[in-house]
């Protein structure tokens, strides 16, 4: 269900992460396991708002500190507002990464929001072995995430500073067709879609209807997409299309899951 590379060893940043590369993992065991997983449990949207979360943290102007490199599992980055609940989700992997110690907490993440994505009907994401895993000392500060209560000058802010255009941020969004807001970890409550564990273009669909659905989130970050003209053509243009939706979707997330990292 993906590609990949073999990473090589000599790595610049040896330095900064404590666990070799990923060599000689088999991604296809792995990912049979993480189907298992979510076959019994329905986890796949934490599982990809935890490898966003990872990977979001990335800025541009600092290309020695990787995006995805499980920093996350640590304090006090573990303990940000924005990371409430993800606790359980790196748990829930735990079993899966002692059954494959070779594979990295870093890569691990990576390929579980793949693999979540896959499970519910979304697209096939490429995706490379070869992350590192970070030292408790190089959690990333707070406030690096995108918060759900702004528009589309505060994504601008932090999509801009990981690398991403507009359209990036469009597709990315996307990823809302997944799950629900729970209050106890962003403040909001509810489902952006009546399917949640359906990867499809319906977020989007949701979004054009010029009477919202009483049932269904949108949130200010949502809204953001429909202010500006080039993102809601892209909006119209994913609802209409969901082929088109899928390929942008997996070339950003692919993009996301990588940044930082020569894989």
């Amino acid at each position: 269900m993906s590609t990949m590379r073999r990473a090589g060893m000599g790595y610049g940043r040896a330095s900064l992460h404590t666990t070799p590369v990923s060599m000689k993992v088999d991604v296809a065991e792995v990912t049979d396991s993480l189907m298992k997983l979510y076959d019994e449990v329905p986890c796949q949207p934490i599982m990809v708002r935890l490898a966003w979360h990872d990977a979001g943290t990335f800025n541009k102007d600092e290309p020695e500190t990787p995006g995805a490199d499980a920093s996350i599992r640590f304090s006090p980055e573990r303990d940000h507002g924005a990371n409430n609940g993800l606790g359980w989700a790196m748990d829930t992997l735990e079993p899966i990464k002692e059954k494959f110690p070779e594979i990295s907490y870093a890569d691990l993440y990576q390929l579980a929001s793949v693999v979540a994505v896959a499970h519910a009907g979304g697209p096939q994401i490429s995706f490379n072995l070869g992350r590192k895993d970070a030292l408790p000392e190089n959690c990333t500060p707070d406030g690096r995430l995108p918060d759900a209560g702004q528009r589309m000058g505060h994504l601008r802010d932090i999509f801009y500073r990981m690398g991403f255009n507009d359209a990036e941020i469009v597709a990315l969004s996307g990823a809302h067709t997944l799950g629900k807001a729970h209050k106890d970890r962003s403040g909001f409550e509810g489902p952006w879609t009546h399917e949640m564990l359906k990867f499809d273009n319906s977020y989007f669909q949701e979004l054009v209807k010029e009477e919202a659905d009483p049932a269904l989130l949108k949130l200010e970050s949502d809204l953001a997409l429909m202010d500006e003209p080039n993102c809601k053509a892209l909006v119209e243009e994913y609802a209409a299309n969901q082929d088109k939706f899928f390929e942008d979707y997996a070339k950003a997330h692919q993009k996301l899951s990588e940044l930082g990292w020569d894989l």
